[in-house]
């Protein structure tokens, strides 16, 4: 593995050079100087916040632990690290830098953070990019329009996010089955994943019953529930490799012989039939209004609304069991960047009309990476609305009101657009370690 991320990081690295002379060209810069960070202490405390690396620093090295660090770019000449390594005695320094990628840099060690000035460019204009710096627009527009595009080396550290992502998602499901709680389904992911939780991409959200109703339900409730008051599983949890992220989602009934059961597995079929038109030209949006589409005619089928599927959407009715988008680019950071841009000037593509939470509008490309995620809930306050309108009398409400204990359905993979279709990584990091 490390061999080939070897023969892949060159590339990727002369690649966000080309980028990098690209942007400070057109914008008129020298230099670029790019911070990882800094350690945050807690309010009216001694004690630090996680440290989160900043995702235009990672871009360049898989530096995902040590703040004040800093990435100095001219065209022309070698990347230079400056690397922080303090002498203390309360807390580890960060190791010295080694492995694949630490040839393409020209290091400087630092013992203090208020040392890395004395490695700055000593003259020309310089773009500064990190928290609390200059962060000239036209130059993080062009980066971030750019980030869509990923390289080889980003792929392979992506498949490799989905292959950690999708043994603690096998691990969990079996945690499931044998009834553990949410809190012992957590730690069972992070076992499974070698991630302690400040490694995790983001927070897991691991919902039992009707939490699943929550989209972002970040709360692990510690009480085993007896089998009999177990009805539904919907984890979505993600792992990094490298400082990149997978995002996946997976939603299992207790039973596998309810309708729940049966709706789980509609919902999949929907959800790969939306991947299956995933090739270069397709618009983004045209995949959400497809998922609405492919819900609708579920909602009809298991007879939630008594409408013709594109009724349903047309009422909108689909939006009050779907209301997010159907996906997110994805790539150093979960919902990574550029999701709207038409060009490198920062342009923005807008959303189609009443789908405000669409996190991507722009046109499908090779190396475009994604997610697809349909969902399927019960939530009560859109419930409560759909209720009070014009549309409540198209609904079943006994029946919905039966599904409301299970919360919600939602299905999650990562796609990358090849040459003349797609690649799902998730299905295929799966079936690896299946």
């Amino acid at each position: 593995m490390t061999d080939r991320l070897t023969s892949l990081y060159s590339d990727h690295i002369a690649t966000l050079k080309q980028r990098a002379d690209r942007a400070l060209g057109d914008a008129k810069f020298d230099h670029l100087v790019v911070h990882a960070g800094a350690q945050r202490l807690q309010f009216l405390d001694d004690m630090y916040y996680p440290f989160k690396v900043n995702p235009q620093f990672k871009a360049w090295v898989p530096i995902v632990d040590n703040p004040h660090c800093w990435i100095v770019y001219t065209p022309g000449e070698k990347p230079r690290l400056i690397y922080w390594q303090p002498v203390d005695y309360w807390h580890k320094p960060a190791d010295t830098p080694s492995g694949f990628w630490v040839e393409h840099f020209d290091i400087r060690m630092i013992a203090n953070p208020e040392d890395a000035k004395q490695h700055f460019p000593a003259s020309g204009r310089v773009a500064m990019i990190g928290e609390g710096e200059e962060n000239p627009e036209d130059v993080l527009n062009a980066l971030h329009f750019d980030r869509a595009w990923k390289t080889d080396y980003e792929l392979e550290c992506l498949r490799r996010a989905n292959e950690r992502g999708a043994r603690g998602h096998r691990a969990t499901e079996r945690a499931f089955r044998n009834g553990s709680s949410e809190y012992a389904l957590h730690v069972e992911y992070l076992r499974a994943t070698h991630h302690t939780e400040e490694e995790l991409p983001y927070g897991n959200i691991i919902a039992l019953n009707e939490h699943a109703s929550v989209l972002h339900y970040y709360f692990h409730d510690r009480q085993r529930l007896d089998p009999e008051r177990r009805h539904s599983f919907l984890i979505d949890a993600g792992a990094s490799f490298n400082g990149y992220a997978s995002d996946i989602t997976r939603t299992y009934s207790a039973n596998d012989h309810d309708e729940f059961h049966d709706l789980v597995a509609a919902m999949d079929e929907a959800q790969q039939a939306i991947c299956d038109e995933v090739k270069p030209g397709v618009n983004y949006p045209d995949l959400h209004m497809l998922a609405h589409r492919r819900i609708a005619d579920i909602l009809a089928r298991f007879d939630f609304v008594s409408l013709e599927a594109d009724e349903i959407v047309g009422k909108r009715i689909s939006s009050a069991f779907f209301p997010h988008g159907v996906g997110h680019y994805l790539g150093l950071q979960v919902h990574d960047v550029g999701g709207f841009m038409a060009d490198r000037t920062g342009k923005a593509i807008e959303k189609p009309e009443g789908h405000p939470y669409l996190r991507l509008t722009r046109k499908l490309e090779p190396r475009h990476v994604f997610t697809i995620e349909p969902g399927l809930y019960f939530i009560e306050p859109l419930l409560t609305e759909l209720a009070n309108g014009e549309n409540s009398q198209y609904v079943n409400w006994s029946k919905v009101d039966s599904f409301r204990k299970f919360g919600g359905i939602r299905i999650e993979d990562n796609i990358v657009v090849t040459e003349k279709g797609h690649e799902n990584m998730t299905r295929n990091a799966f079936a690896a370690v299946s």
